[in-house]
């Protein structure tokens, strides 16, 4: 932190953004891109620290809000967003000025957060926390690999008309597309550039003739370039800047979620700029026949991993200690089973009696709780397969008998199940259902810090956008669309649950992806009405049915009466 500070001095400002993003903007980066948790030790997936002179803040959402105090609480001050922002913190009349890296922030997001009176925002081009991490890890580099049609649903030349037949309807000349997941739908590639991730490090540029030019480390393109269109050529990342200053008067798309502020400066001034929404997000988030069918049957088999690790638990948590990481390094044992499973989508939240209250925990070798009788112990997990991404969570009762706790409980599960049950409307969008999911936690004056939903990829990020539920999500749901269902309720020091399953609009109407029991011991069946108990007891018989020739014997015990009706 002192080097830090010290390069303050050098360059003459009198703060340093360090965001969590690496340049490809992806949520979660690998090791050696992993500024934030360099300078701060905080390891959630969002957030951003500003580093002053005299003070450093650690900003993030009310899902990392525990974590990060007790991560990064002795050397910075933890703002909770969106309660507050750099404005509420930087109340100040003296004139400051606050350096970043322009090729690890886009305009929008950066002047939303630090349009303050008597603020300068200061470019610097050379990352100031490069230049003090010593023995920063090396990057591994492999090769991308395709997915055929029959994985897909539709190759990459279908997909690619399909986007330039988009820029010619909206007379755009060129769409830049810098966010790597949109490049991994529109060529069928995927890579090994981001952890929990099979998306490729790469950007192309494309124009109304269906030409590309991909930019990425050539020894990637190994294995992809006979299987991509004559009309791809291929570069070295580094070139990509040289590529850019050679175009102009033209009309060009810049996706304002992941254009850096330092590509968009190489277009402006010779070329008209049409900043906005990636339409490949758009494109991407409707799902194909085939992309729906191998989701189903991947959730099948995540199912079985999760069921049988779910059920091994409940036998074997009074026989012998089981803790955090044994529990979650089981779970992983049965995913691995599966010849299509790659790794985990995220990293896994196994957590039991307080730290299942902490909405995003890792369990660590200092954090690591065993499993007690009278506890709750909240696994979300997920993984990647190959036909597939997978996210879901479960509350597990221990033997808890607490009446407020079962209570909570079921309101979560009516809450879960007003959203299952939405009909979809014309202009039906995420916050609509939101208030649903949230009513009956209300009902007692509690609610949860994150949204109830985000939308899931196709062997592709988990949280993939721009569908979500949540309080400010106005993009209209339309069928094809996948979405996870996840309302909890989180007590500091004591208890969190949370139940979730991922689910896709059908029409107008929502369908279970995820197949794995529900916990039936913490319901009151007297809260839920008829048509809750109905829904549950459906839920179940499917669950049962899709899973019981996956189970030995004992299991098929344990799955008739998980999903017996209540």
């Amino acid at each position: 932190m002192e080097s830090l500070k010290k390069l303050l001095k050098k360059y003459k400002i009198d703060g340093y953004i360090v965001p969590k993003n690496d340049e490809y903007f992806n949520e979660y980066v690998s090791s050696s891109n992993d500024r934030l948790k360099f300078i701060s030790n905080f390891s959630g997936s969002a957030g951003f620290a500003l580093v002053l002179k005299n003070k450093n803040y650690l900003f993030v959402d009310g899902r990392y809000t525990i974590q990060a105090r007790n991560q990064s609480g002795n050397n910075f001050e933890i703002v909770t967003m969106p309660q507050n922002f750099p404005k509420d913190v930087l109340k100040t009349k003296k004139k400051i000025k606050i350096g970043f890296d322009p090729k690890l922030h886009n305009e929008k997001h950066l002047s939303s957060l630090f349009n303050i009176k008597n603020i300068s925002l200061i470019p610097i081009n050379i990352n100031l926390i490069d230049g003090i991490w010593s023995k920063r890890p090396k990057n591994l580099v492999k090769p991308f690999f395709s997915i055929s049609k029959k994985n897909a649903g539709k190759n990459s030349q279908e997909k690619i008309t399909k986007v330039k037949n988009f820029l010619i309807r909206n007379k755009i000349d060129y769409l830049l597309v810098t966010a790597p997941e949109n490049v991994a739908w529109i060529l069928n590639i995927r890579g090994h550039d981001s952890s929990h991730s099979p998306i490729p490090n790469a950007r192309l540029l494309l124009d109304t003739k269906g030409n590309i030019d991909l930019f990425a480390q050539l020894k990637k393109f190994t294995k992809i370039k006979n299987d991509l269109s004559k009309k791809v050529k291929f570069y070295d990342e580094g070139t990509i800047v040289e590529n850019l200053k050679k175009l102009n008067n033209i009309n060009i798309c810049l996706d304002s979620l992941s254009c850096s502020i330092h590509f968009k400066n190489l277009l402006k001034n010779r070329n008209t700029i049409i900043e906005e929404i990636d339409p490949i997000y758009f494109f991407k988030s409707i799902k194909n026949s085939t992309e729906i069918k191998n989701m189903k049957k991947t959730h099948i088999d995540d199912g079985v991993a999760l069921t049988k690790f779910l059920f091994w638990l409940k036998r074997n948590f009074k026989k012998k200690k089981i803790t955090e990481i044994s529990a979650q390094k089981k779970l992983e044992f049965f995913r691995k089973k599966n010849k299509n499973y790659r790794f985990p989508s995220f990293d896994t939240i196994s957590g039991t009696g307080p730290n299942s209250a902490i909405i995003h925990y890792k369990a660590s070798t200092e954090s690591n709780r065993t499993l007690r009788k009278g506890d709750l112990y909240l696994v979300d997990s997920g993984g990647q397969y190959f036909f597939g991404t997978t996210d879901v969570t479960r509350t597990i009762s221990l033997d808890n008998n607490s009446k407020f706790i079962r209570e909570v409980y079921t309101r979560i599960l009516k809450g879960h199940i007003a959203v299952s049950k939405y009909r979809i409307k014309k202009n039906s969008n995420g916050s609509d259902i939101d208030k649903n999911a949230r009513m009956s936690l209300k009902k007692i004056k509690l609610d949860y810090p994150h949204g109830t939903g985000h939308g899931v990829g196709y062997f592709s990020n988990v949280h993939e956008g721009p569908q979500a539920i949540s309080k400010k999500n106005k993009i209209k749901l339309k069928p094809g669309m996948i979405i996870s269902n996840e309302p909890g309720y989180y007590k500091e020091g004591f208890f969190g649950i949370r139940i979730e399953n991922l689910i896709h609009l059908k029409k107008n109407k929502f369908e279970e992806l995820t197949m794995a029991p529900i916990e039936k011991e913490l319901i009151k069946k007297k809260m839920l009405s008829k048509k809750e108990i109905i829904w549950l007891n459906n839920y179940h018989h499917k669950v049962k049915k899709n899973l019981f020739k996956f189970m030995n014997n004992v299991e098929k015990i344990d799955l008739i009466n998980a999903c017996s009706p209540i």
